[in-house]
């Protein structure tokens, strides 16, 4: 997040002398090799055939040009998607959806800005994007270069954590960072919010994220809450609303992997739903590669939960629809790790998608419920 010798750095051309400066690319995508300056002459057609190609393309006219380009780009894109080739399993359904993700990343990618040591950006119309930029990168003490596309991600995300999601069950609001999954699927927060609570005065919940539902569990009654993650910017986020919801004397936040030290007697993780490859730092809360996390958290449960305690999962079947993961291998995982069923809660999905029949993986999204599945330690676990 701060300017070091390690970022890599963009060259170019200006047919007059060379040029480089830092490159940025929160998704960690490489600095493009093939570079040229473009600016409002250039038409959409034009664009697009060297973004396609591989060419950046280092913006020079006016910033609110460079917008309709992108969205003129992002047109093209999605009609060359739209093209036959659809059918079969949904397995095959999602594979073709995360390739034309993908395409669409690289393509929109392609178009670039110029920025100045500040985050300001020397464009005509250019607006003021200091804080945005500060709240993902930090302070930036050189000139650089990133995505159109990446940074209007960055001012979306800078709104929506100016203006929260607001949570019924934690009575305020929710505001994700950057980098950092906003709770606007609720379901999941209301199966946390509504199951019958153990006994026991301690909670875990691995894998925070913004601290939604360490919140919950504070606004439940749960005196001593310890909320894990590995990401320094999740814990930040999660420490923000802690502090904003008046908190902190319930939740402590740890940098773990997964669990902290010793018991308790409540353990709730909500892992990544889709075993699948994320591309960038946001899809880490949707795509856990191999169901790690998932794994580790069902591995590592029976041993920190106090007797009679319980380890609650937050998981969409989503997987299970789209041929990813079935569902006897999530029972096999679970009674491998000695742990048992005890109870399982479940909702329909709420969002836009659920409905939208023009989705590409509508006929997965239609059959989706999410689960908080109840385990506990098995009675062979136990007898060890």
């Amino acid at each position: 997040m701060h300017d070091t010798p390690s970022l890599p750095r963009l060259h170019w051309d200006d047919g007059r002398q060379a040029h480089q400066a830092l490159w940025r690319s929160e998704a960690g995508v490489p600095a493009p090799e093939q570079v040229v300056l473009a600016d409002d002459r250039l038409s959409a057609d034009e664009a697009y055939a060297l973004a396609s190609a591989g060419t950046a393309l280092l913006w020079q006219g006016d910033f609110q040009n460079a917008r309709a380009l992108l969205q003129a780009l992002g047109r093209r894109v999605d009609a060359a998607e739209a093209r036959p080739g659809k059918g079969g399993t949904a397995l095959a359904a999602f594979e073709r959806h995360r390739q034309a993700q993908g395409r669409r990343a690289r393509v929109l990618g392609m178009l670039l800005l110029p920025f100045e040591a500040g985050h300001s950006i020397p464009l005509r119309r250019a607006p003021d994007v200091k804080q945005a930029c500060e709240e993902a990168y930090g302070p930036a003490t050189e000139a650089y270069v990133a995505s159109l596309r990446e940074l209007l991600g960055l001012i979306g995300a800078h709104e929506w954590r100016k203006a929260g999601v607001p949570i019924e069950a934690v009575k305020g609001r929710i505001h994700a960072h950057h980098g950092v999954f906003s709770p606007i699927r609720g379901e999941y927060i209301d199966l946390v919010a509504q199951a019958p609570l153990p006994g026991g005065r301690r909670a875990f919940d691995i894998g925070t994220g913004t601290g939604v539902l360490a919140a919950v569990l504070a606004r439940r009654g749960i005196k001593d809450v310890v909320a894990t993650d590995l990401s320094p910017r999740a814990l930040a986020c999660a420490r923000d609303n802690i502090e904003r919801l008046g908190l902190s004397t319930r939740v402590k936040l740890v940098e773990a992997d997964l669990f902290p030290p010793g018991k308790a007697s409540l353990i709730v993780c909500n892992p990544p739903w889709v075993p699948a490859q994320p591309t960038s730092p946001l899809e880490h809360a949707v795509y856990d590669p191999d169901s790690r996390m998932l794994r580790g958290f069902l591995i590592g449960l029976a041993e920190h939960l106090h007797e009679g305690g319980e380890g609650w999962l937050i998981l969409s079947d989503l997987a299970e629809h789209l041929g990813l993961r079935p569902r006897e291998a999530l029972l096999g995982w679970i009674a491998d790790a000695g742990l048992t069923v005890l109870g399982k809660l479940d909702i329909a999905p709420r969002h836009p998608k659920a409905q939208d029949a023009s989705d590409a993986l509508h006929e997965a999204r239609s059959r989706e419920l999410t689960s908080l599945w109840r385990l506990g330690v098995s009675a062979e676990r136990v007898a060890q």
